[in-house]
């Protein structure tokens, strides 16, 4: 793998030197470019006009702004320009940020937002210095050290989590990008190594269980791999057998049409980011059947691709961000997305957050639309997981016929005394999608017949989906490409609903969403059916 060739900074004399600047793989986008050399901060959904004032001066629209502002990735849009402009605009805003916030602390200090800054500083490090003098040069050094100084302070005491993963690449990172001694070059290296083996389980997933965390990872893991290489520096033992397994659980992930399923807090994602990746997976895109230790299976056969979640949270502190998807599934054929997950938003608030973690809002069942999980209101705890889902059971067979998978979870047991219980059955020439949703007393007990509460089923459609109702009980299917599915329910009388798709790259979209409801002590097996028109 070769990316781009890394770019030696020579300024001035200092205690310390900046040896590299790593490559950003995301792409610059000249508009963003312009405007902020304009003045002008577009983050978070929100627009700052500073009319040429800095702008760490000013009050900021939101704290998901000032997040994203003291984050510094917005730097990699001035790589569009040539000319002084932009390498002057962003010095003068560093500046800006290293007078305003000299103390290390406040939400500017925030881990996830230092961890971000200091990798946006070493990346675009040729973009703020080129033409600087040595006085903003030795500074901007030593803020530098000062990142990695407080960063590996506090490391020991950072939650088993994405930031701390992503705390330890930039401190490699920052040890080989600037002339620190071996020793601490090779402190770094064993802090990756522990954090990949923690974080990065043995089938590529990661621990929040979230695909667009992968995506996250590679852009930083993958200048990380590459400097090391430039630099003629040891790797990271961890480090290239992480960023393999990364790629195929990232195949794993995909549709048919190249975009991601979307679980526990994944949204919209521009093609051109997955294609800027691509291109450095020497894995050769194979992918799993099924991630056992993150919790997912996949059912694939003559173009129709299921993914099913098949887990729950690996901890509480990594059900914060989790969603209560147990049992949900996305369904993909030929080019085309038909049943999604509902997504999580660009720039979601609070309640549309909520709304986006419930199961509902997931292509699963529910009891009486309750959410299988339940978190916690509290500003101490934070949005962790409160009750609900404490087991998830997977069984897989596969015959000639084709795959299937009988999956089940608590997640009502407490509330309604029921076992929720689905089958799915694709066949193996990918035309039948067979599905059953079931609810038990218990795991071996005979159905709930005389219980009276009511199973809602939801399938949500991808927004590009037309559908129309055949007839009472059968519903018409039919994508951009003419790829066309029945979906039917027998003596159910499926209902089409207005819907909101979350994760729209444009923002959210409206949609529909197919609904079975039954009462349970009629219906304990609902059964359900998709299949592929010729």
């Amino acid at each position: 793998m070769a990316l781009r060739p890394q770019s030696t900074v020579s300024f001035g004399n200092a205690n310390r030197q900046l040896l590299v600047a790593p490559t950003d793989l995301r792409a610059a986008d000249p508009l963003e470019a312009e405007n902020l050399v304009s003045w002008r901060f577009a983050l978070a959904g929100e627009t700052l006009d500073t009319a040429g004032r800095p702008p760490f001066s000013m009050e900021m629209p939101s704290a998901d702004f000032a997040c994203l502002l003291a984050g510094f990735s917005w730097l990699r849009h001035l790589r569009a320009l040539r000319g002084e402009e932009a390498n002057n605009f962003a010095r003068t805003v560093t500046l800006n940020f290293l007078r305003r916030n000299g103390r290390c602390k406040g939400p500017a200090w925030q881990n996830a937002v230092a961890v971000e800054r200091l990798s946006a500083w070493l990346s675009h490090s040729t973009v703020i210095l080129k033409g600087a003098d040595a006085a903003f040069y030795r500074r901007f050094v030593a803020a530098i050290l000062r990142h990695e100084q407080v960063l590996r302070r506090r490391y020991p005491t950072m939650p088993h989590d994405e930031t701390r993963l992503k705390a330890a690449i930039a401190l490699a990172m920052a040890s080989i990008s600037m002339d620190l001694s071996d020793h601490r070059k090779q402190q770094a290296a064993r802090r990756l190594d522990e954090a990949l083996s923690k974080q990065i389980l043995a089938d590529g997933g990661h621990i929040a269980r979230n695909p667009q965390t992968l995506l996250d990872l590679l852009f930083q893991l993958l200048p990380l791999r590459q400097t090391y290489i430039n630099l003629d520096i040891a790797l990271p033992r961890q480090l290239v057998p992480a960023i393999d397994r990364i790629y195929a659980a990232l195949a794993f992930f995909r549709h048919r049409d190249g975009n991601l399923a979307l679980f526990n807090g994944a949204g919209p994602v521009l093609a051109t980011t997955l294609s800027a990746l691509q291109r450095y997976d020497e894995t050769g895109g194979s992918g799993f059947r099924a991630l056992p230790h993150t919790g997912f299976q996949r059912l694939d056969a003559g173009g129709t691709v299921l993914i099913v979640d098949a887990g729950n949270p690996l901890s509480t502190h990594l059900s914060k961000a989790a969603h209560a998807g147990a049992l949900s599934f996305e369904m993909s054929s030929g080019t085309s997305r038909f049943i999604v997950n509902s997504g999580r938003p660009l720039h979601p608030d609070a309640a549309t957050i909520a709304m986006a973690r419930s199961t509902p809002a997931h292509s699963a069942a529910t009891i009486d639309d309750a959410s299988s999980m339940r978190f916690s209101r509290s500003e101490f705890l934070g949005p962790v997981a409160a009750g609900g889902i404490r087991r998830v059971e997977v069984e897989r067979s596969e015959t000639d016929d084709g795959d299937t998978l009988l999956m089940r979870h608590d997640g009502y047991l407490a509330r309604f005394g029921l076992m929720t219980e689905r089958r799915l059955a694709l066949s193996a020439d990918g035309r039948v999608i067979a599905g059953r949703d079931s609810f038990r007393r218990r795991r071996d007990e005979m159905p709930a017949a005389t219980n009276r509460h009511q199973a809602i089923i939801r399938f949500h459609l991808h927004p590009s989906i037309w559908v129309m109702h055949e007839d009472a009980d059968t519903i018409f299917m039919t994508a951009p490409d003419n790829e066309s599915w029945l979906f039917s329910a027998p003596g159910l009388a499926p209902e089409l609903e207005e819907d909101v798709f979350f994760a729209a790259s444009a923002g959210m979209a409206a949609s529909r969403q197919i609904v079975i409801t039954a009462p349970i002590g009629e219906h304990p097996d609902v059964e359900w059916r998709l299949e592929r028109l010729s």
